[in-house]
């Protein structure tokens, strides 16, 4: 007979009895023991995490019996295992990992399309985690946050009794209760965005060192893919000495390349405490040996520096804050001057695309009558853009490869046509992957003007948001060898070459938004 221990909550009941199926169907006698935890004695007295001392608050009771040899399999959600285990005792196995984005449960009445997140200003939002606190306010600096304690079926009671407008949570434990949400809004938050814990959605099975018949069982149906994602999640975790209380977020994933080599992107954010500034930084990379050093040493020296964008203070705003609050020294100014064409005649069309936030400005100052046009566009603040005029965009292409999303917007659209407003001087990289050019219609709404500046010679970071901006900032100064560049687009990243910059000092964003730009920024330090 094998005995596992659990906590008595729902979801811990869950993840030890999707434990006992598990066992059983390879043959095995199981059953199932229930042990109370710091954690959920502190949860019945409402107490914060931050008042708590240590570590493993869900774990260190199911520890001590596995150890007195009461159970013999402690099932942990492995995002609340301290980084260290006891001795005598080793994590055997892991689970397949779900989804591990967290979830912003919104009530209806706080609902806001035209906000980040959907959620409207100065909202109340529920959560204890350090981690989700960071980041919620690094987007939402408007938020009030309040913490929030209790199981996850009396987290959700709190919200729909009116203590809170939204509350944070972990989706993989909701998908797995199966909990009723129709009630509220859900929105699910992207980890490449909002960064979850090191190993969030994935199980541990715990157990003594010296079992050996148990690790034989836990080795045929342990998950060695997630088991090498999360282990470079958790040495970060380790390295950085952090626990439960260190506001970080880590997400390892991997997929095959086009050589067949398996591709591992990384994307961390983690800050010093739950009200300042995350740093952020991204990976891609093919050889993760050392790779968690490698990410801790990078970590540890970012610093403020001194940056040039290509575009004004209003636009930059989001980003300018990041920054300035890691101490870099940021000069904001535009070296293009846009001015407004007139829409004199607008054709009928399927489909309206959009490819930067000046199209969608230029296009509906002009108050066009669009009717049930569908809408695309390219990137997260374009479409962002579009949903702050009430309007929401059909399509959203993600990736920075311009050709890919003209590629994949091209099959959405089928044998429609579609009206591209843009600039001028537009390169026309996404109408070119139509193979039917008479289905695509350029519509100049806006031309881009050089205004030259002259900017500080040791300005140790330049930021071009466009082509034309690249052009005029090299009509008045040079690029130096120790100055780094960060290009927003192909089409950028061509100017410069053109302009023999070399390809070294060029970095390109992994987004095409000020997250984006501000990991392209730190990830060049």
């Amino acid at each position: 007979m094998i005995t596992i221990g659990t906590r008595g909550s729902d979801l811990a009941l869950w993840q030890a009895n999707y434990t006992k199926t598990i066992l059983e169907e390879k043959g095995h006698e199981v059953q199932i023991k229930i042990i109370e935890t710091k954690g959920d004695t502190s949860q019945q007295w409402n107490t914060s995490f931050e008042k708590l001392e240590g570590k493993g608050f869900f774990t260190k009771e199911l520890e001590e019996e596995l150890l007195a040899g009461t159970i013999d399999v402690a099932v942990h959600s492995h995002k609340d295992l301290p980084t260290e285990n006891p001795e005598g005792l080793i994590i055997a196995g892991v689970s397949s990992r779900q989804y591990p984005s967290d979830w912003l449960i919104i009530r209806e009445d706080c609902v806001d399309e035209k906000k980040k997140f959907n959620l409207k200003d100065n909202a109340k939002v529920g959560t204890s985690s350090a981690r989700r606190k960071s980041q919620m306010l690094a987007f939402r600096p408007d938020v009030e946050l309040s913490d929030l304690r209790g199981n996850v079926p009396t987290r959700i009671n709190k919200l729909k009794n009116g203590e809170y407008d939204a509350i944070l949570l972990a989706g993989a434990g909701l998908e797995r209760l199966e909990l009723d949400l129709s009630d509220f809004h859900v929105e699910q938050l992207e980890p490449s965005e909002f960064v979850p814990a090191p190993a969030q959605g994935v199980l541990a099975w715990q157990i003594r060192e010296d079992d050996y018949k148990l690790t034989d069982i836990f080795d045929t149906i342990c998950d060695y893919e997630v088991l090498v994602n999360i282990n470079i999640e958790r040495r970060v975790l380790n390295l950085l000495e952090g626990g439960c209380l260190l506001p970080l977020g880590i997400y390892c994933d991997a997929e095959l390349n086009d050589l067949d080599k398996k591709l591992f992107k990384v994307w961390v954010s983690v800050a010093e405490t739950a009200t300042s500034q995350p740093k952020q930084l991204y990976y891609e990379t093919t050889n993760t040996e050392d790779l968690p050093e490698k990410i801790v040493e990078h970590i540890h020296r970012i610093t403020g520096k001194s940056i040039f964008i290509s575009r004004e203070t209003h636009e930059s705003s989001t980003l300018n804050r990041w920054l300035t609050n890691l101490g870099f020294t940021v000069e904001n100014k535009s070296l293009i001057d846009l001015k407004k064409l007139t829409i004199k005649f607008l054709p009928r069309t399927d489909w309206l695309f959009f490819s930067s936030k000046h199209a969608v400005e230029f296009f509906f100052m002009q108050k066009p009558d669009i009717g049930t046009t569908k809408i695309g566009c390219i990137g997260k603040s374009t479409s962002q853009k579009i949903r702050e005029l009430g309007l929401k965009a059909d399509f959203i292409g993600q990736s920075t490869d311009t050709k890919l999303v003209g590629k994949q917007f091209s099959a959405r659209v089928g044998l429609g046509t579609v009206v591209f407003p843009v600039a001028r001087e537009s390169m026309r990289t996404i109408q070119w992957q139509f193979p039917k050019q008479q289905n695509v219609i350029d519509l100049p709404i806006y031309a881009a003007l050089k205004v030259p500046h002259v900017v500080a010679e040791n300005t140790e970071i330049l930021v071009f948001t466009s082509p034309s901006n690249a052009e005029s900032y090299l009509d008045k100064n040079s690029i130096h060898p120790h100055q780094k560049i960060i290009a927003m687009g192909e089409a950028t990243q061509k100017s410069l070459l053109k302009a023999k910059v070399r390809a070294s000092q060029i970095t390109m964003p992994y987004t095409y938004d000020d997250l984006g730009m501000f990991r392209a920024i730190l990830n060049v330090l």
